[in-house]
């Protein structure tokens, strides 16, 4: 007997046609928006945090603040030195400190320039090993650069790949570094951090060399005794350099950060977005669920005559709202199918035209399975809530009153 409802329900649905379709529609846009989005918004989420790998739990960030737009340390008005790192030093809790360049410069290959990352590689060969191991720098072809290696450099995935240049660049080719020829002896492995894939590695002495930098640094990274202590330590380096510089709490001219702070900062804010996104589909999604109970109203009054008949050969009550709400739950779970195979399909459409702009997969999109089924489901209870009310009103027709309509 249910078997049947499903069949008159359907039936009503596809005789309805376009009408049916126009119901739909409302709901669908609605679930395509919320799948589309947040299976994106999940993607650049894991391509965020991804940046965010190359410092580990137990690193922390210590940069100058900036005065506008470009690589750590590179637009700031007083420079990390030396005395800033035997400061860092000095504090309990610390056991390593690395000192860092990054800087932007002009490269030259193919007869084409471009301009591109450069970082620095500490001439320590301890330190050099563990800048290799948190930044996860792994060597695809070729080899790492070593402490005695001069005029050599290695480079990152992306930029071997020389879309820049009209040339791939390969291991043992030449590039013109702001006009010093230096060998490529290695090509990285591509790595979850954009910048890493874009970079140049070179020698800490060559590289103060060729841009004639002095006692300065662009970043160091504090590796603390004990990953559980690095707020506890960051605080720690906070005062002591507040100390240092002679600066009130809330005025420093430096930031020192863990890699759980940055992450939690990007997560807010994509939480936030998630947010905005969830509210603007339950928008669209209560406009379809008033389009279903229009469309199942409307209804009920053209086929009055059809609940007549059916009452008067014997039909309950509960079998003539049972109809009426399996059809607009058909309604809601049919915009839902084609709602979340719609978002799934947007979400790789825009994935692949992001990635083919900036040359790279950077945005990659991960299906969450619990998102769609569960925005289906909200859809199907959707249009059985729009359609209770019209079928309660169908149910309590009499036959009589039906057939005078």
């Amino acid at each position: 007997m249910k078997k049947d409802y499903f069949v008159l329900a359907f039936g009503n649905l596809k005789h309805r046609g376009l009408r049916s379709w126009l119901t739909i529609l409302g709901v669908f846009i609605g679930i395509a928006a919320v799948v589309a989005l947040i299976t994106m918004g999940d993607g650049l989420r894991t391509a965020i945090t991804g940046q965010f790998s190359t410092l580990s739990a137990d690193k922390l960030s210590i940069q100058n603040a900036g005065t506008g737009l470009g690589p750590p340390g590179s637009t700031v008005i007083t420079k990390l030195n030396q005395h800033d790192v035997d400061i860092i030093k000095g504090v309990n809790g610390v056991q390593e400190v690395f000192s860092r360049l990054i800087r932007i410069v002009k490269t030259e290959f193919n007869k084409n320039i471009n301009f591109n990352y450069m970082v620095s590689i500490p001439n320590d060969a301890k330190q050099e090993k563990e800048v290799y191991d948190y930044s996860n720098l792994k060597i695809n072809e070729g080899r790492l650069l070593s402490t005695t290696d001069t005029g050599k450099i290695v480079i990152g995935s992306e930029v071997a790949k020389g879309d820049a240049f009209a040339k791939e660049i390969l291991v043992g080719n030449k590039i013109l570094i702001q006009g010093k020829s230096f060998e490529v002896i290695g090509i990285l492995k591509p790595a979850s951090s954009f910048e890493t894939n874009s970079a140049i590695l070179m020698n800490e002495d060559d590289m103060k060399k060729l841009l004639n930098i002095g006692d300065e640094w662009d970043v160091i990274v504090a590796q603390v005794s004990d990953s559980k202590q690095a707020q506890a330590v960051a605080d720690k380096i906070k005062d002591a350099l507040r100390k240092d510089r002679k600066e009130k709490v809330g005025e420093e001219d430096f930031s020192v950060q863990t890699s759980v702070e940055s992450i939690s900062s990007v997560n807010t804010i994509l939480n936030i977005i998630n947010l905005i996104v969830g509210g603007i589909a339950a928008i669209s999604l209560l406009v379809g669920g008033v389009g279903i109970a229009n469309t199942m109203y409307t209804s009920v009054l053209e086929r009055t005559k059809e609940i007549g008949t059916m009452k008067a050969i014997g039909a309950q009550n509960k079998e003539i709202m049972w109809i009426f709400i399996i059809e607009s739950g058909m309604l809601g779970l049919i915009g839902g199918l084609i709602g979340a195979l719609l978002g799934i399909g947007l979400a790789f459409g825009v994935s692949g035209i992001a990635n083919a702009a900036l040359g790279a997969t950077f945005l990659s999109v991960q299906i969450s399975y619990p998102l769609v089924f569960g925005a289906i489901a909200f859809a199907f209870f959707i249009g059985l809530f729009s359609g209770l009310t019209p079928a309660i009103q169908a149910s309590k027709l009499k036959p009589v009153e039906a057939f005078r309509r």
